[in-house]
């Protein structure tokens, strides 16, 4: 068995891969990592969301750091991942370690390491995790060593204070439903609107380690009870975040859900018009051309990253970018965190229609009006021996068409990325979280973005 680290740490099942001894393997060996970093005897944040076992996990982990020298600052609740990375940066601490699975399926647990800037660690630095866990490093014991209980909520929502509109909002007295999908984002999202004096219902706010018997991923086909509530109740907006309140998803007025490809495009048209902000904007290689025009339209630099927020956070860290985000429901904004931050979106989504005076679907289609519209959409084909070898193969060709498409250019930045003559869009490429190979499209058609990711799956299983 092999420990890897994917696009946003290790995860496997509990009880199977996921077992008290390699947690012990791999802690030990992100120690390994920041002694040889020369961040010996620095404070580390560890934390948990709300999955199964996660508190006993944390402690595990707290106690190996606490003998091998370091000052562990202990979460004591589930704590939502951009807090975490709040924490890292606050506290000026060397790391974290976040017992976190994100939006996988229940019996999935995970770790993610993050670096002393709060961004998840990059693959060079996970490779040397990875060796290290190869080598199976014994226990190094040093004094000074320290655990201390430690709440993250506090100083996080008073960073949010300073980033997001909340004056505005507050004027504005819409009523909102939240749905936290049983994960770390209850008490932080529907706590600090509520102390602006806002109406928030909120639903599935307890914690629930099967997350209701599904993954608690806040997109479309998981928000049904919270567009009922909407529209039922009249509501401004219903907001929504993932087990570890890093990912985002919305529900307007009418019912609608507004897919993450759309919401970033808004969110960095209003966040150019309202901060007069400058600088570029960022999005993976898996995400919408729509930014691109959104950049274009603001006379903004674009940039386009591997699939994967860390990347996407080293530009937040040069302050390179007004906002960069990822399909996934990935978000974060100049001045914040390398981290993607769940909680933050919707908080702007909020502050959008606040200020603008006007629904996210009117936004849409104004912005539309000026860059035209986009359709994307992706497809997941389960992955086994037989598929992978089938992508690796058509992965290595250089085709002049698929599907009767000519294609003009291939972008093999992550996966293979084949761009269209007519301007339409292919990404094939593994999953870095689950056993999928992931197909992505995008058209200004939307019958012929079915047809076009029907294509690639005959593409890549023919």
């Amino acid at each position: 068995m092999s420990i890897r680290f994917g696009t946003s740490g290790w995860r496997a099942i509990i009880a199977d891969q996921f077992t008290f001894e390699n947690v012990k393997l791999v802690t030990r060996s992100i120690s390994g990592y920041l002694k040889a970093d020369g961040k010996n005897n620095g404070k580390i944040i560890v934390g948990h969301d709300s999955r199964f076992m996660g508190e006993r996990f944390c402690e595990v982990a707290a106690e190996i750091l606490e003998k091998e020298g370091f000052q562990v600052l202990l979460c004591q609740n589930p704590t939502p991942t951009p807090t975490i990375s709040h924490a890292i940066r606050s506290e000026k601490a060397v790391g974290g370690i976040n017992f976190t699975a994100s939006h996988n399926p229940p019996e999935y647990q995970g770790i993610k390491f993050s670096t002393a800037d709060g961004a998840p660690a990059l693959p060079e630095i996970t490779k040397q995790v990875e060796n290290l866990i190869e080598n199976k490093p014994e226990s190094n014991e040093e004094a000074g060593g320290s655990i201390e209980k430690y709440d993250a909520r506090p100083n996080y929502l008073d960073d949010l204070k300073i980033k997001v509109n909340f004056d505005a909002i507050a004027r504005a007295k819409g009523k909102y439903a939240y749905d936290a999908l049983w994960g770390t984002g209850r008490g932080y999202l529907d706590k600090i609107l509520r102390e602006y004096g806002l109406d928030v219902e909120t639903i599935h706010d307890w914690r629930d380690v099967t997350f209701g018997g599904q993954s608690p991923e806040p997109g479309e086909d998981h928000l049904g009870e919270l567009r009922e509530t909407v529209k039922s109740k009249n509501l401004t907006l219903g907001i929504s975040t993932d087990g570890d309140g890093d990912r985002f998803g919305v529900i307007d007025s009418n019912g609608e859900f507004i897919a993450p490809n759309q919401l970033i495009a808004i969110l960095a048209d209003y966040l150019a018009e309202s901060r007069n902000w400058t600088e570029g904007l960022a999005r993976s290689v898996a995400t919408s051309h729509f930014i691109d025009r959104v950049a274009e339209n603001r006379g903004l630099k674009l940039y386009e990253t591997p699939v994967g927020f860390k990347f996407i956070g080293e530009l937040i860290n040069k302050d390179e970018i007004i906002l960069g985000g990822e399909e996934s429901a990935g978000l974060s904004i100049k001045g914040h965190y390398p981290e993607k931050d769940g909680i933050l979106a919707c908080l702007l989504a909020v502050e959008a229609v606040a200020v603008r005076g006007a629904s996210l679907t009117e936004q849409l289609n104004a912005l539309t009006d000026r860059v035209g519209t986009l359709y994307s959409a992706r497809i997941g084909v389960k992955l086994n021996s037989e598929i992978a070898d089938k992508l690796k193969e058509k992965l290595s060709r250089e085709p002049s068409e698929i599907g009767g498409r000519k294609v003009e250019n291939i972008n093999r930045m992550d996966g293979v990325k084949f761009i269209f003559t007519d301007g339409s869009w292919m990404l094939m490429r593994p999953s870095g979280t689950e056993p999928l190979v992931r197909i992505y499209a995008e058209s200004e058609n939307k019958q012929d973005l079915e047809v076009l990711l029907e294509q690639g799956r005959k593409y890549l299983l023919g």
